[in-house]
């Protein structure tokens, strides 16, 4: 697993100036080394349709924000995104937990329509599921504010 202080480095790499989320049980593991690190601040939400309406306020007033939810969160905020994203065209940057990625047993929902919810909103993705895949993240966040596109990046979650 990803820890606090390694994502803090990945983010603090990547000029990242507010985490704007809603946690669930595997990102909210990083909540002290997120609220703790100068330069960084972190917006607490109650619903996650909330998250893609602030990070797009803190983005046009010229900030950094990424947007951390879980997957289920994602689902829940289709239209906050799909007016920021699209309506706006504001190129937002997620941190998605993948719950139950790493069990491929398992036989939750929300691992089966993760991915295919993201390809019909068109969103381009990519899947950080061990902590040697940590470094994927910044690179692809450049290459998306580099052009102007939003993206997403999937944590992966659960036990191997």
């Amino acid at each position: 697993m990803i820890t606090g202080p390694e994502i803090v480095t990945e983010l603090k790499r990547m000029g990242i100036t507010h985490v704007v989320w809603l946690p669930d049980s595997t990102l909210g593991q990083w909540e002290q080394a997120l609220s703790s690190t100068n330069g960084l601040r972190l917006i607490r939400v109650c619903r996650e349709g909330e998250a893609w309406a602030i990070a797009m306020g803190l983005h046009l007033g010229g900030a950094r924000p990424l947007v951390m939810i879980q997957c289920t969160g994602l689902f829940e905020s289709g239209d906050s995104l799909r007016n920021a994203i699209f309506d706006y065209g504001v190129p937002l940057f997620a941190v998605i937990g993948y719950r139950s990625s790493l069990n491929l047993s398992a036989t939750d929902s929300a691992r089966t329509f993760t991915e295919p919810n993201l390809k019909s909103w068109g969103l381009d993705y990519r899947i950080v599921d061990a902590p040697v895949k940590l470094p994927e993240l910044a690179a692809y966040y450049n290459s998306c504010q580099a052009s102007r596109r939003p993206g997403v990046v999937l944590i992966g979650e659960g036990k191997m």
